[in-house]
């Protein structure tokens, strides 16, 4: 562990603790259940949004919920779980780093008798009681289908796209091959998949190699809000609008804008406030002895300059 990450890990643990001593001396004032969110960061607008709309859920119900940034940390996603099961929440909702690393402490949760449920990254078989999220594949393959009739109409049905990823994330990787199934087709060249690792900066520099690398290219497809947001940086930064089209997930402010400019064709939408409701809503079924369904699927939206307006007012 160099010295950068262990500096974050140890800030990580840090807040842990103290979110733990934190929870400690309110769980008694508690009228009703008290759940934990253990979240990957608080950079990205979407896992803002889990919060957001995770709070206004419980606030609704008269519960409690405590959220743990771990500052991209898979470690103190563990840490903090297994802190929070000392402290006898009644609830756990993961977004997981690492799918495969977090099991074991999701396994120690659903032992101490805590319902746990997923969201977003999809977590391998265990004892979770369900995993809230979209159908990834299907929906990379829906705006690749998109993609496909855009080139044919616009782009006199021949293009070049690069794909900006996060080869850390599985479920980001699920949206790549969709999208890449989707568009084999006559026409369709690839410039190559870089790696954005999940992180906006990264992902920015990741996308002008990108572009460097292939003048001739006229798209990029981009996995995450982090890899759209560097995309689009990066196409700023080439002053490639006039010659490269985005496609990507997402919503930002800077993603409205590309699409009132133009060069942002499509966007992936995901109900994040939406997510962190269900998974809310989801563990106090749980708590209360009833059943949910394994898999809660939340619907996406294809946003483009034709059905934009009713989001403004969220990413303002």
């Amino acid at each position: 562990m160099n010295q950068i990450r262990r500096r974050a890990f140890t800030a990580a643990l840090a807040f842990t603790a103290l979110a733990g001593a934190t929870l400690g001396a309110s769980l008694a004032q508690a009228a009703g259940k008290t759940y934990a969110l253990v979240q990957i960061n608080q950079q990205a607008l979407f896992f803002n949004q889990i919060n957001e709309g995770a709070q206004k859920a419980a606030d609704a119900a008269g519960d409690k919920l405590v959220i743990f940034n771990a500052n991209n940390e898979a470690a103190a996603q563990n840490s903090a779980i297994e802190n929070y099961i000392q402290q006898k929440v009644d609830g756990l909702i993961v977004v997981a780093i690492d799918v495969n690393g977090i099991m074991p402490a999701v396994k120690q949760a659903s032992d101490a008798g805590i319902p746990v449920v997923a969201i977003d990254a999809i977590l391998p078989d265990g004892p979770q009681k369900s995993q809230i999220g979209v159908d990834n594949g299907k929906a990379g393959a829906d705006l690749g289908a998109y993609f496909l009739d855009y080139v044919k109409k616009n782009m006199g049905g021949k293009a070049k796209v690069g794909i900006v990823g996060a080869l850390n994330s599985y479920i980001q990787n699920l949206r790549q091959k969709g999208f890449e199934d989707a568009i084999k087709s006559d026409g369709i060249e690839t410039a190559g998949v870089v790696d954005g690792q999940n992180i906006q900066d990264n992902a920015l520099a990741a996308a002008e190699n990108l572009i460097t690398g292939n003048p001739d290219m006229t798209a990029i497809y981009a996995t995450g809000e982090p890899a759209l947001l560097g995309a689009i940086a990066a196409v700023q930064s080439q002053g490639k609008q006039d010659s490269i089209k985005v496609f990507g997930w997402d919503l930002t402010a800077q993603a409205i804008s590309g699409l009132d400019d133009g060069y942002v064709i499509a966007v992936v939408q995901q109900d994040p406030a939406g997510e962190g409701k269900a998974a809310v809503e989801a563990l106090a079924k749980l708590t209360a002895g009833q059943s949910v369904e394994k898999s809660i699927s939340v619907p996406i939206t294809i946003v483009t300059k034709e059905n934009v307006e009713p989001y403004r007012a969220v990413f303002k």
